[in-house]
């Protein structure tokens, strides 16, 4: 029995609509990696063999966290001080190979590398997060403006939704799983917006002004400015991003205007890195990565290509097995027609 022409393209694995979602996988796939490639060049800068990597970066973010946290990060500071250039050495060369394989692992279609690299990408990502970013500082009262909840915890959960099934799909992108996890990202992020330390007058403002330290002239004095403008509202902006917040993470899970949620979770995002983040301070030298700006865009494209596929994907093989099967089982009706009619 043939099936209707429009039905055999919908229902065709090698349809356009399966070929634009895997070429949008593997585009998310390959911007990962970038991200990654892109922190061990940031690892290669020369401030990064000094002993300021370790007393700028690696110890402040272990200051007044919990002794779970602040006691092995400062161990290993500690340690690493005597050959702080072997130890970053070490660190560019592991986020290096972390992007080149992702990429390669993506261009070529190995699944099988592309998994055992993310894999180790999550290991990694584990121990900075934990070592390295101080659990993100979510801990600490941290503000997502400046980073919080830790971009590397965002590297984690890209991976996952980019993670490869059979024939390089990515089936947790149009999953409940995605979903649940941007809606907990985003309510985490407006939970330590309402959180006592960032509920203070100066609360925006400090962040920003922190933020332009060491930036160049230009982007120093926007970002003074700002600073300046937002004196005193910290506690109802705040307040104002953490609904903004809630109300994206509710409306991509609950697929109630999604996409448009999804702009502006994008605006949001490139609006943090500007000024919360000033693109991750790699303009000053001293940025390791660029922060978790750039991660929340990549998320949302995400979230845009799972709800792509999920509203163009075809009919699972299964079910239209199971209505072949319910067709060939129905019971022929033999019209009668009278004779003398």
């Amino acid at each position: 029995m043939k099936a209707p022409a429009g039905r055999r393209t919908q229902a065709s694995p090698s349809g356009a609509a399966g070929s634009l979602s895997t070429r949008h996988v593997q585009a998310l796939q390959s911007a990962l990696g970038a991200i990654w490639l892109l922190d061990g060049a940031l690892q290669l800068q020369p401030y990064m063999f000094t002993k300021g990597f370790v007393t700028g970066v690696l110890v402040p973010s272990a200051a007044g966290n919990i002794g779970f946290v602040s006691h092995p990060a400062l161990s290993i500071a500690h340690a690493m001080v005597p050959d702080v250039a072997t130890w970053n050495a070490l660190f560019a060369t592991i986020q290096l190979l972390l992007g080149i394989g992702i990429i390669a692992g993506a261009l070529t279609r190995r699944a099988p590398l592309l998994r055992l690299v993310l894999a180790g990408s999550f290991a990694w990502a584990a121990a900075v997060w934990w070592l390295g970013e101080g659990l993100g500082g979510v801990l600490t009262g941290a503000s997502p403006l400046s980073g919080a909840p830790g971009a590397v915890a965002l590297y984690v959960v890209i991976g996952l939704l980019v993670w490869p099934g059979d024939e390089m799909s990515a089936p947790l992108l149009a999953s409940r799983f995605a979903r649940g996890a941007w809606a907990a990202l985003w309510a985490l992020s407006a939970f330590l917006l309402l959180e006592p330390a960032n509920q203070r007058r100066d609360a925006v403002s400090s962040v920003i002004s922190s933020a332009s330290a060491g930036e160049p002239g230009a982007l120093h004095s926007v970002l003074m400015h700002a600073s300046d403008a937002l004196k005193g509202t910290g506690p109802w902006l705040d307040s104002l991003l953490a609904l903004v917040m809630l109300a994206i993470g509710t409306a991509v899970a609950l697929r109630v205007l999604p996409r448009a949620a999804l702009v502006i979770s994008i605006v949001v995002g490139v609006g943090i890195w500007v000024f919360g983040e000033a693109f991750g301070g790699i303009l000053t030298g001293q940025g390791t990565d660029p922060n978790s700006g750039p991660l929340w865009v990549l998320l949302a494209l995400c979230m845009w290509v799972g709800l792509r596929h999920a509203r163009t994907a075809p009919p699972p093989a299964e079910e239209a097995d199971a209505g072949i099967e319910r067709l060939g089982t129905m019971p022929r009706t033999t019209a009668r027609w009278p004779v003398n009619a």
